[in-house]
């Protein structure tokens, strides 16, 4: 449960971050947090799955500091993704 909170929350950053940084990616301060949450959860299980020792530490209890960073990056990274994704799409479909 602790890793999704914090994928879901480093993602919402993420997303508010590449959002207000580029008027070419911003949907919003809404729309930037909710594509930076989805975004953060979707990369964030995705790189759970992928990377063997952060699953079987999340799994056991022992949720050292490099798993919890290694979640926050795959979040944030997530949500700047999505957000500049959708952002970059919107914004070509409107001119």
């Amino acid at each position: 449960m602790e890793q999704i909170l914090i994928n879901l929350i480093a993602g919402a950053v993420g997303g508010f971050g590449v959002g207000k940084s580029s008027p070419t990616f911003d949907l919003g301060t809404a729309g930037n947090v909710i594509s930076g949450l989805v975004g953060g959860g979707l990369l964030g299980q995705v790189a759970t799955l992928l990377l063997p020792s952060v699953l079987a530490a999340a799994q056991s209890g022992n949720f050292s500091v490099s798993g919890i960073v290694s979640q926050a990056v795959a979040g944030g990274a997530g949500g700047a993704i999505l957000t500049a994704i959708v952002g970059a799409i919107k914004n070509k479909a409107a001119a």
